[in-house]
């Protein structure tokens, strides 16, 4: 991939840890997506943890959608095969549209983490209301393999052949 160049367009975001046991001083994979976000230069508008329940995932991140201060949504947790886990099923029904390069391209890079554990993986990614919503499994090593290895270049600008920026809401940071 070219390296990024041109000019750096700043986006808004909230984090959404799903998890039955983290709370905020535990919630390493939350602080390591805010974290990445600030530290390309985006701006952390809300976060928040929740326990897997499809129904309040799914009025999080519609209030989330609906806002119009926020174009980026990255959940991370409930994306494992466990009957418990219900990001994909709570998201899902919300996307315009779906990103299904998103779930492939994640569990290709996962694979060479854990091998073929990377089938019970369920990231997704879709657009809801021009904004980008990404789901991650929870643990800390997947969030930073999906940041650095995918998300990170899409909220770039810069990133050539394409990114997703043009294709958010217009909201002035």
């Amino acid at each position: 991939m070219a390296k990024p160049t041109g000019e750096f367009t700043a986006l808004t975001a909230a984090v959404l840890t799903i998890s039955d046991s983290r709370d905020a001083a535990s919630d390493t994979s939350g602080d390591y997506l805010r974290e990445a976000l600030a530290d390309a230069g985006h701006q952390v508008v809300d976060h928040a943890i929740l326990p897997d329940n499809r129904y309040r995932i799914r009025a999080t991140v519609s209030r989330w959608i609906a806002s119009d201060d926020i174009q980026v949504v990255i959940v991370n947790g409930g994306t494992g095969f466990n009957s418990k886990n219900s990001t994909p099923e709570a998201l899902l029904p919300l996307f315009d549209r779906e990103i299904d390069g998103f779930g492939e391209l994640f569990r290709m890079f996962s694979y060479e983490d854990i091998g073929s554990a990377t089938l019970q993986s369920r990231a997704v990614a879709g657009l809801a209301n021009q904004t980008l919503i990404f789901a991650l499994p929870g643990s800390t090593s997947a969030c930073r393999c999906g940041w650095e290895r995918i998300i990170a270049d899409q909220l770039d600008a810069r990133t050539r052949p394409c990114n997703f920026v043009s294709h958010l809401k217009k909201v002035t940071v």
